[in-house]
């Protein structure tokens, strides 16, 4: 048996005497004629302490009881449901001195309950629902946390999100933002002609990103799948096909650490837009961030953890080597020169892998000396094509992609660029891939025979990008673990001593 310890031992006790009265604990016959917000909203001009018993004024709210006052002949409860909280008063003349004993005996905090009445103000000036019914929807095992201190702990918070949820209202808030954030974009997609697509979430090749993949196995085939990494090469097939701009929303799924701003499953928008360049791309970004802002109703200065993002005026432009010279603070001297920047890295102390190439170098330089220091919306450009095995090569310099990576806030939102269609490059990049891969490199992508084939028939000139949305969700909350914005985000199993009991206070 879960419930064992004692309190959660007396409310059985309580719900079994409900059922013995007649009343059903955990009933379905259920009816709300409005919510709390819409109460507050509906009876906003009555102002005086009068108690009217107006049959047209009744109506039926249900929630969670969050406090609960006994005094005697009356009670005071506060009731919460999606909407936010409501005040009722409760009394023995109205409920009936029998029932009104069962309520005081056998209803407490955490219960759901129906209640109607109708509105009035209390001598302290806060509206309220005069009780003229109450039933119990349903009865509460486990005791909500003691209510002056709620729920703090970070653990059990992620652990059980339906706990953070009733004991945090502003969590909710978050979340419907979230929500909010997701509709805006797949609208404002919509309305630039994009089509909304779903690809294959198992992949018979890991590929799409530079990452380790989750490996299961299809026992009726009985071959390995991999959880994709992203739909990237999926979507470019689509533009093969024939579409000109696609778009999807979903998840990837990476094997690898977690922290503040990674979990191994997260959502992104990747889209792919035929007969633009990635110049197209940071525009269409930029616009994108202008309408969430908009929709939302943020200001154009927005506060980011200790920071202040400003979104008053157009996103900088920087080249990887001037960001890493400008903002770095690195010698542009030693920009090309390998054994300059390992000792650049070790005098600095950090390790540094052996047999990096250049580009891997002025990488683990970026992310050592720029990218935290990226906290006003900037979209670095001309990335090292040795770390961009899917991008274009410039027509200018054959050393760099036309690629972009948009920080803000210290943190990496978006990544885009022209995409490769020469086949030929492509088949090249893939070897070079292998080759990385046969060296130590478990993150470097598989060879795709099938994508090369598909490029064969001919690739429109294309620009595609992938756009993270739980990061984008933490920007625009102002959540600063990307646990704060994932409803169920992974964690370490507990132990069997670990799990911890929730000691509560009914009243």
């Amino acid at each position: 048996m879960i419930f064992t310890n004692q309190l959660e031992i007396q409310r059985i006790e309580k719900a079994n005497t409900l059922r013995s009265i007649g009343k059903n604990p955990y009933t379905h016959n259920t009816t709300r004629t409005i919510n709390a917000s819409d109460f507050k909203e509906k009876f906003s001009y009555i102002n005086d302490t009068e108690e009217k018993k107006d049959a047209a004024l009744s109506v039926t709210l249900i929630g969670r009881i969050k406090f609960l006052r006994q005094m005697g002949k009356a009670a005071f409860a506060k009731i919460e449901d999606e909407s936010g909280a409501l005040q009722i008063y409760l009394n023995k003349e109205a409920l009936g001195d029998e029932w009104y004993d069962h309520v005081k005996k056998l209803v407490e905090v955490g219960d759901i309950i129906q209640v109607s009445g109708f509105p009035f103000i209390t001598k302290t000036g806060e509206l309220s629902l005069h009780t003229t019914s109450l039933e119990i929807a349903t009865k509460s095992i486990t005791p909500l946390p003691e209510k002056f201190h709620g729920l703090q702990d970070k653990e059990l918070r992620y652990r059980q999100r339906y706990l953070d949820m009733i004991m945090n209202p502003e969590v909710k808030h978050v979340f419907k933002t979230r929500s909010k954030i997701v509709s805006t974009i797949r609208r404002f997609f919509e309305e630039h002609g994009f089509l909304e697509v779903e690809t294959p979430m198992m992949h018979p090749i890991a590929g799409g990103a530079n990452a380790k993949p989750f490996v299961t196995f299809h026992n009726a085939l009985g071959i390995e799948r991999f959880l994709r990494i992203a739909p990237e090469l999926y979507l470019k097939r689509l533009i093969v096909g024939g579409f000109d701009a696609v778009f999807e929303i979903n998840r990837n799924f990476r094997n690898e650490g977690m922290d503040l701003t990674h979990n191994p499953e997260f959502t992104t928008i990747e889209f792919y837009w035929a007969h633009h360049n990635y110049k197209d791309l940071m525009s269409l970004t930029e616009k994108l961030f202008f309408t969430l802002l908009d929709v939302l109703n943020l200001p154009k200065k927005l506060e980011y953890g200790e920071n202040i993002i400003d979104f008053s005026k157009p996103f900088e432009r920087l080249s990887y080597k001037d960001a890493l010279v400008k903002i770095g603070g690195i010698e542009r001297s030693i920009l090309d020169d390998k054994k300059a920047i390992e000792s650049k890295l070790k005098k600095d102390g950090f390790d540094v892998k052996p047999k990096l190439n250049l580009g891997q170098l002025q990488s683990e330089l970026f992310d050592n000396y720029v990218e935290e220091k990226l906290i006003n919306p900037t979209f670095i450009i001309d990335y090292p094509i040795e770390i961009s095995p899917l991008a274009r090569k410039s027509d200018e310099d054959n050393t760099v992609a036309q690629r972009f990576e948009l920080f803000i806030g210290g943190n990496e939102l978006a990544n885009g660029f022209n995409e490769l269609n020469d086949p030929l490059d492509q088949y090249d990049r893939f070897r070079a891939q292998l080759e990385a891969k046969a060296a130590g490199d478990d993150e470097a992508h598989e060879m795709d025979e099938d994508y090369i084939r598909a490029l064969g028939f001919g690739f429109a000139p294309t620009a595609g990008e992938g756009l993270g949305i739980d990061r984008l969700v933490m920007l625009l909350t102002n959540q600063i673990s990307v646990r704060d914005v994932i409803l169920f985000p992974a964690m370490k199993p507990l132990r069997q001593n670990d799990n911890q009991e929730n000691e509560g206070d009914d009243k």
